[in-house]
């Protein structure tokens, strides 16, 4: 090993060793595309080992603290992939597995942190075209103690997919679980107006849909998308002032279209987006990532302030 490379490997390990003396730790999300514990009828195959080695490699990848995972089969799935990563030397003591109406796929949460507080959200419903609906894969909400007077709120979404169904809009039940996830969040703001809170997961539609637009908000408690991007080395300014820098920001592929689209977020409160660190925050660049999944992950980072 050569002199030069030696010292860049101190250098990154030197540099590693002081983010987490400061108090650097990371968020992320990932949708891990029907990874069942069982065939269904919809889907008669269960992942391959190679799939799963890939879902691991790019989590590890990411080195987060915490993680919220989205298509989650049973319970045992969370439990094999925990134990799996931990064997990597990657250890998530604590978990959360929240199970809606959709008996297939669920949402979790992965973490290093302790867990104080869990309210699961399993039975909200809405009223459509006169008809009672349930948000089909409920949300999880646990509150993380990421230091000794830092905790933060992560609320986790799995919104109604853009598929057609024959018994309602699909569009506009993904709006309706938008505006009941926005209840949630604007609960939590009426109890503290300086609530530290993480809203992020798959909400399969674009930043402009109305169904977004409802979950991020407006006015004094507007979410702030981290939009996180490849590090490629895409740098240039936005070409129209009001538009989001050209860099690349998909994270999920719909090969029916042959269509890359952005539709997983990381979402920050005004009080959590101040501990917000922009420069790492992204999305990894994995060769054959989608052996894993149809989407890819995303992480953002946050420094733990003692306030």
């Amino acid at each position: 090993m050569s002199k030069c490379l030696v010292c860049c490997l101190l250098a990154a390990l030197l540099a590693c060793s002081l983010s987490r003396a400061a108090g650097l730790f990371r968020v992320a999300t990932y949708n891990l595309e029907n990874d069942l514990d069982r065939p269904t009828g919809s889907h008669p195959q269960v992942k391959s080992a190679e799939a799963k080695a890939k879902i691991r490699q790019n989590i590890e990848a990411l080195h987060p603290d915490v993680i919220a995972l989205e298509e989650v089969g049973g319970a045992g799935v969370l439990l094999d992939l925990r134990a799996s990563l931990k064997t990597d030397g990657f250890d998530f003591p604590f978990w959360e597995y929240v199970s809606g109406v959709d008996t297939n796929i669920h949402v979790a949460v992965l973490s290093k942190f302790p867990i104080v507080a869990r309210h699961p959200h399993t039975n909200d419903t809405f009223l459509l075209d006169g008809r009672r609906f349930h948000v089909e894969r409920g949300f999880a909400e646990v509150r993380l103690q990421a230091a000794p007077r830092f905790t933060f709120t992560l609320i986790v979404a799995h919104l109604k997919s853009r598929r057609p169904v024959s018994y309602a809009d699909q569009a506009e039940e993904r709006l309706q679980e938008a505006r009941v996830l926005r209840g949630i969040i604007d609960r939590r703001f009426k109890a503290d107006p300086n609530a530290k809170l993480i809203v992020l997961g798959d909400l399969n539609d674009l930043k402009n849909s109305d169904s977004v637009k409802a979950i991020i908000g407006r006015g004094k408690f507007k979410l702030t998308d981290t939009r996180p991007a490849e590090r490629n080395g895409d740098n240039a300014p936005a070409s129209v002032p009001w538009f989001a820098p050209r860099n690349v920001t998909w994270t999920e592929y719909f090969g029916a279209e042959d269509l890359y689209s952005r539709i997983d977020y990381i979402l920050l409160s005004p009080a959590m987006a101040r501990d917000w660190v922009r420069g790492e925050t992204y999305i990894p660049m994995i060769p054959n990532w989608g052996v894993a999944s149809d989407h890819r992950p995303i992480v953002a980072a946050f420094e733990a302030r003692d306030n």
